[in-house]
């Protein structure tokens, strides 16, 4: 359930968003003057958000590099026979 709330109840009602906020693990968003003005959240919650953003980042700055990839001619591709061999000459320490 979303919790909104005005800013006000920050100071005011501050346990009462805090249970919110740790014991429930529930996010709460304040008002000022009827608009959106900020998010109250656990630290532990916050650490998830932003490493969940920075995977994303991640998986798709290295999907760009694939498509960069993709479109150089020069880049090499192998068939799957060709990958087992290079993996089982790793694999028998011929390479």
């Amino acid at each position: 359930m979303i919790n909104i709330r005005p800013v006000s109840d920050l100071r005011n009602k501050y346990p009462e968003i805090e249970e919110l906020v740790l014991k429930e693990d529930e996010a709460v968003y304040l008002t000022k003057n009827g608009y959106g003005s900020m998010v109250v959240m656990s630290l532990e919650k916050y650490s998830k958000l932003i490493s969940d953003a920075e995977y994303n980042e991640y998986i798709e700055n290295a999907l760009d590099e694939a498509e960069k990839e993709l479109d150089n001619p020069n880049t090499k591709y192998y068939t799957h026979e060709e990958m087992m061999k290079m993996a089982r000459e790793v694999i028998d320490g011929k390479k």
